[in-house]
């Protein structure tokens, strides 16, 4: 199947923090939590420690919004200052800088775009819109919204820009994903206090007839599938004030179970996207690039083998998870953005995502040089 290809992306940018949390800090910290609230039972078994990290999820490190908080045994989670209405929301405020730099790839400005759409596993408030805010932060026309699919956002929203773009609602749209996962993580589970970091994605994506950019990436194709699983669940949201049970708020936080996603999720990956190359008749040998949602090293790793059919590289399959943790929908943009200077004329890459919902999300990009 061939088809004109109209939506390019002319840039891409990344918001990192400057709090890196490494996993032996995150262990000591975990560990003294244990020593101050077990009493009553052997505590060796319930600490934490840095090889089972790794070996469990590829993670060595993750860069947060706050430290402090995270590393009191006291306290656990991240700790902000109350920002005031005629503030800059945090969401908002980091955005900006990852939109800065797209902006500047794409040779744009704030104001030419048409379109902004913030597109993460969870907003900070719900109205008004984090995307309209943003929207009057860069000067930007047209319209904005907020949308959320957890893992697959970013590649979601991606596709909401091409078929917009593509059908001439928008020329020009700006994707940003402010994840800001430490938020949603209960830092006293042992088996995922270490799964996630912060950070924010931005993605310039606009008609192919107007590009300034000198290279781009061609949006062949966007292709979805949601399949409902409670196998990874946040039950935190503005009803829970209105239930009347004894729960706190770790049991509303973040949860998952590992193993079932793990097999689940890794039979259905590499079917959607074989599926998607079918579509063009492009074998997986012609596929340069994959750059999956950083999730899990194993499950990346048997992931790429079965849609690659073959051994892979860490230069084929890209991977940020030692650095950044889980950063849910921008750990597939930010693969992107940090690994692919490689990558030559009319080559073929991969942008997917998958997680929670289930959602997967798989863009098919090539690469175009002026």
């Amino acid at each position: 199947m061939k088809k004109e290809v109209n939506c390019v992306i002319s840039g891409t940018g990344v918001f990192t923090p400057a709090e890196s949390l490494s996993n032996d800090e995150l262990v000591e910290s975990f560990n003294h939590s244990v020593d101050l609230n077990v009493k009553d039972e052997p505590k060796e078994k319930l600490y934490s420690n840095v090889e089972f990290i790794e070996k469990a999820s590829g993670i060595k490190n993750r860069f947060v919004i706050n430290k402090s908080g995270i590393l009191d045994p006291k306290v656990m989670h991240p700790v902000l200052p109350r920002r005031e209405d005629h503030e800059l929301s945090l969401q908002a405020e980091i955005s900006l800088v990852a939109a800065q730099e797209a902006l500047e790839q794409s040779q744009r400005k704030g104001s030419e775009i048409d379109c902004v759409i913030v597109s993460c596993s969870n907003m900070q408030r719900p109205y008004p819109s984090i995307s309209i805010e943003i929207q009057k932060a860069l000067g930007a026309q047209g319209f904005a919204y907020d949308m959320t699919v957890a893992c697959s956002s970013a590649t979601f929203a991606i596709a909401n820009a091409s078929f917009m773009i593509e059908t001439g609602q928008a020329e020009r749209v700006l994707v940003l994903s402010p994840e800001i996962c430490s938020a949603q993580l209960n830092y006293t589970d042992r088996d995922s206090h270490f799964i996630f970091g912060d950070a924010c994605t931005a993605v310039v994506l606009e008609n192919k007839s107007s590009v300034k950019a000198k290279e781009y990436f061609e949006v062949m194709d966007s292709y979805l599938k949601t399949d409902f699983s409670n196998n990874i669940r946040s039950n935190f949201g503005f009803l829970n004030r209105l239930e009347l049970d004894d729960s706190g708020l770790e049991e509303k936080l973040f949860v998952q179970k590992g193993r079932k996603v793990f097999k689940e999720v890794c039979s259905m990956v590499p079917v959607h996207v074989k599926k998607q190359l079918g579509k063009f008749d492009i074998p997986a040998a012609q596929v340069k690039k994959l750059w999956l949602h950083q999730a899990n090293l194993s499950m990346n790793e048997f992931i790429a083998k079965k849609i690659l059919e073959e051994d892979i590289t860490k230069e084929r399959v890209p991977t940020v998870l030692d650095r950044y943790g889980n950063t849910s929908s921008a750990g597939s943009i930010i693969a992107f953005h940090l690994h692919r200077d490689d990558f030559c004329e009319n080559e073929l890459g991969v942008i997917c995502s998958f997680g929670a919902g289930y959602s997967m999300g798989s863009i098919l990009i090539k690469k175009v040089t002026l």
